[in-house]
């Protein structure tokens, strides 16, 4: 893949509304998961819910796409400025050669589960007002988007579980590549309601504890939603880029409806070929974000496909302990963070693990690790094979995977040092030898849905 810049993002997550919001969270490892009801649901569970959302109704010019989903859309694209930056992409390149590739998975589904509710007593009709098209459907968000950006693109939605938004990255980018577009918005927007909620429960995936990705005694997920959005360009066309999309890998293994295959075969395939597409060797990367759902089966085979493509060598954490499970919003909002993590030199901490799980051999970060001059902290473990157990190493380093992408660090300003000098620096503390002095990048990967 010919490297494509991103040239701004943004997010809204349980963990707060946008970058300022979600770094101060990250770096205090801190998580928005509460204990909470949502609707009329009341489940022995935790919950990731982003606040605002019922406080801010859409404006009256698009009132008629209202639904939980695109509110919460809405709310992601006042972040941080995104909107106003779409708007200078919309003059240098024109409405019609920005498109729009957004993922969820269930997209307006609150919208009918209430219109439900006031079906007519008699025939069992839906009421009037209810409107499928742009409240439910799953292509309600792309045209949401398109309409409040003033784009007229190509735009479509990618509903495929957990990866649907860093897919979307991906989609962006070979549509660029095809000359049919000079910018992309991509990312993911997905919100609760009564059927991920009854329905995650019933499949006894939620967990009654927060969720411990990692943990021994994990027990299963914690559902949250989530809005993320990027702005993609041509390295060209980009004035200021915070990052850069090199490589995208995507595979559908159909081992199983619901559950990964054990040993992460098509999540170890898809992160070696976005490591291919992007030029890199796994050496050359430096932090893994795990999908780390926090089941049993899922971060039993991610570990084998992590430790199968990366050893032991590379750091990793899951964020799902901060934000909760959003779904079809998690590859945009685990893209985010990433590079969240490479514009300011952080590794995110696992967050809600107190207890190594033996049997997995990633290198799992549990607090926050700072990657800038000479502050490297954070205590992180490695698998030791002689002892059969995870031991401390020293003070930090770096790594990330997810949904099928590779990215790195934006050409933007940095505190009194370069990335060059950083990862010299980063790898001497740790005692490696990194005499190219590369430039830290971070791998975004696909996993499965369990």
């Amino acid at each position: 893949m010919k490297r494509v810049a991103v040239t701004d993002y943004t997010l809204a997550t349980a963990l707060g509304t946008g970058r300022e919001a979600t770094l101060a969270a990250l770096r205090a490892n801190a998580s928005g998961l509460r204990r909470q009801d949502f609707e009329t649901a009341s489940l022995p569970t935790w919950l990731g819910v982003v606040e605002g959302i019922d406080a801010q109704p859409l404006p009256a010019g698009l009132a008629h796409w209202e639904s939980r989903n695109n509110r919460l859309a809405w709310l992601g694209l006042q972040a941080d400025g995104f909107a106003a930056a779409v708007a200078r992409a919309r003059e240098r390149h024109g409405a019609g050669r920005i498109g729009v590739f957004l993922g969820t998975s269930t997209s307006g589904i609150l919208s009918t589960e209430q219109a439900y509710r006031r079906r007519d007593p008699a025939t069992g009709a839906l009421p009037p007002d209810f409107d499928y098209e742009h409240a439910h459907s799953t292509g309600s968000l792309s045209a949401f988007v398109r309409e409040a950006l003033g784009l007229a693109g190509p735009s479509y939605v990618i509903s495929t579980a957990c990866s649907s938004g860093a897919k979307a990255y991906a989609a962006g980018a070979r549509m660029m590549a095809l000359g049919l577009i000079d910018a992309a918005v991509v990312g993911g927007v997905d919100s609760l309601c009564m059927t991920v909620l009854y329905g995650f429960n019933s499949l006894e995936l939620c967990s009654p504890d927060v969720c411990r990705p990692w943990d021994a005694h994990r027990k299963g997920i914690s559902l949250g939603e989530g809005a993320s959005f990027a702005l993609l360009e041509r390295e060209a066309d980009s004035p200021a880029p915070r990052g850069w999309l090199l490589g995208a890998g995507e595979t559908s293994d159909g081992y199983h409806m619901s559950s990964p295959h054990p040993e992460g075969a098509g999540a170890a395939a898809a992160m070696r070929l976005a490591l291919a597409d992007a030029g890199l060797a796994p050496a050359q990367v430096d932090y893994v974000n795990l999908h780390g759902t926090a089941t049993h089966n899922n971060d039993a085979a991610e570990d084998a496909a992590v430790f199968a493509v990366f050893g032991d060598a590379v750091p990793c954490s899951s964020t799902k302990g901060a934000t909760g499970h959003t779904l079809g919003a998690a590859g945009g909002v685990e893209a985010a963070i990433a590079l969240l993590a490479l514009e300011h030199g952080l590794m995110p901490g696992g967050v809600t693990r107190t207890t190594p799980d033996p049997a997995l051999r990633a290198r799992y970060l549990d607090e926050p690790a700072t990657v800038f001059g000479t502050t490297i902290t954070a205590p992180i473990t490695r698998w030791d094979e002689a002892s059969g157990t995870h031991v401390k190493v020293g003070e930090g380093d770096a790594h990330v995977w997810h949904c099928s992408l590779s990215l790195r660090a934006g050409e933007g300003p940095l505190p009194d040092t370069t990335w060059s000098s950083i990862a010299e620096d980063f790898v001497r503390k740790l005692g490696f030898d990194d005499s190219e002095g590369r430039a830290p990048s971070l791998s975004f990967f696909s996993a499965q849905k369990r």
